[in-house]
């Protein structure tokens, strides 16, 4: 005598895959978002430290003096004591958290939270001081 079963899954086995499917898929997903938030803010550290690296070679180059308050002197050649220097960079590194190269001047030496901008601009420099920073709130104090 033959059987009348088939060779199908049953609703109750899909649904139980779909339930483990949706697990994974909620555990998953936010460490992609999570990677990609850590991968920007690496960038913006590493661009960080290379313009506060460009801005001190550019201070020991030309006898202490800074570079100018929105750093265009690091993009191009300058003169000090007959020699040229630079240009530092090709351009300014933007931002990756708010896609800005902007710079903004300090309001004085030292760089204070009422500096930063409202819609996130690209970096924070006090020509008086030679500080670099962030202008974003999370990370300004990098």
């Amino acid at each position: 005598m033959k059987s009348n079963r088939r060779n199908a899954f049953t609703l109750i086995e899909i649904l139980i895959v779909v339930v483990i499917m949706a697990v994974l898929a909620a555990t998953i997903i936010p460490q992609f978002t999570d990677s990609t938030k850590d991968a920007k803010e690496s960038t913006a550290l590493l661009n960080l430290n290379t313009l506060r690296s460009q801005v001190e070679l550019f201070k020991a180059q030309h006898g202490g003096a800074l570079p100018n308050a929105t750093l265009t002197d690091l993009t191009t050649a300058t003169t000090y004591n007959g020699k040229t220097y630079g240009p530092y960079m090709q351009q300014l590194p933007t931002n990756p958290i708010t896609n800005s190269a902007a710079v903004k001047p300090a309001g004085g030496a030292t760089i204070v939270v009422g500096d930063l901008t409202s819609g996130g601009g690209g970096w924070i420099y006090s020509s008086t001081s030679g500080e670099v920073r962030l202008d974003d709130s999370n990370l300004y104090t990098k």
